[in-house]
């Protein structure tokens, strides 16, 4: 098994802070997010319904999806708001397709690179 490598995807003063943006990585599309300095990648395709992050709200810490508002942390990927549905229409939708995080991606920063590590799926 190959060693999974560093991409680099950026430079350091592409992203401010509390910014987010799309970038290719070895053929899949990762949010690529700056918060408290720090940089943070994530999968840019929500798991609820595969809409594009990168086109949502990026705010903290917490990315936003277009479609159905769901929200992520992208310092870990766990789920903060799954949909903007309530009642009935939230019970059936968790049902049929359950809250589930963001893929996080590893992230370190090289002299002025940004570089996040993508393992072959």
């Amino acid at each position: 098994m190959a060693t999974p490598e560093y991409v680099e995807v950026a430079k350091v003063h592409e992203l401010g802070e509390s910014q987010a943006k799309a970038v290719e990585v070895k053929g899949k599309s990762i949010l690529l997010a700056k918060h408290n300095g720090k940089f943070y990648a994530t999968t840019n395709v929500c798991p609820h319904m595969h809409g594009r992050l990168s086109d949502g709200l990026f705010a903290g810490s917490v990315v936003t999806c277009p479609r159905h508002h769901s929200s992520f942390d992208v310092v870990d990927g766990h789920v903060i708001r799954w949909t903007h549905f309530s009642g009935l229409v939230l019970k059936l939708g968790n049902l049929f397709r359950p809250p589930k995080p963001l893929k996080t991606y590893p992230v370190k920063v090289e002299g002025n690179a940004v570089l996040v590590q993508v393992d072959a799926d």
